[in-house]
C-alpha cells in the first residue's frame, strides 16, 4: 500500500468515525504529513491508528485524537495558541495553519530540537 492511500485510509478509518468532520482539518491531514514528524524508527506507524513512543516515556498520541484535538480548538486566524508539550512538533504545525501565531514548548530538549527540525520547512 502506498502512503497516500495510508493517509487516505487514516482520514477516513480513523478520524472521521471519531468525528472530525471540519473541512480545514480534514484538509490539513492530508497536507501536513504526520509520517514526516514520526521518529524514523517508527515511520512505518505513523499513519496507524496508534501512539507513538518517544524517549522519556513520552509518546506521540495517536491520529484521531490529535485531529479531534484540533478540531475542538477551533482556531481562528487572528489567534495566538499555546502548545505546552510540543513533542515533535506535529500539532504545532497542524494548529500554525489554523491560528496566527503557535506558541510551542517542552521540557526534553532532544524533543525541541526535533520539533524545530521538523517544523523548519513549516515556518518558511
Amino acid at each position: 500500500m502506498n502512503v497516500e492511500q495510508a493517509r487516505f485510509n487514516m482520514i477516513e478509518q480513523q478520524i472521521r468515525p471519531w468525528d472530525v468532520l471540519d473541512p480545514a482539518v480534514l484538509s490539513l491531514l492530508s497536507s501536513v504529513h504526520r509520517e514526516d514528524f514520526v521518529p524514523e524508527a517508527h515511520r512505518a506507524q505513523a499513519l496507524m491508528d496508534l501512539e507513538i513512543p518517544l524517549d522519556n516515556g513520552r509518546a506521540l498520541l495517536a491520529p484521531r485524537v490529535e485531529a479531534r484535538l484540533v478540531q475542538d480548538l477551533s482556531l481562528a486566524k487572528e489567534e495566538t495558541a499555546l502548545l505546552i508539550g510540543a513533542a515533535t512538533g506535529y500539532m504545532a504545525a497542524l494548529m500554525a495553519h489554523l491560528a496566527q501565531r503557535v506558541v510551542a514548548i517542552d521540557s526534553d530538549a532532544g524533543l525541541v530540537s526535533a520539533a524545530r527540525a521538523n517544523l523548519k520547512p513549516v515556518l518558511i
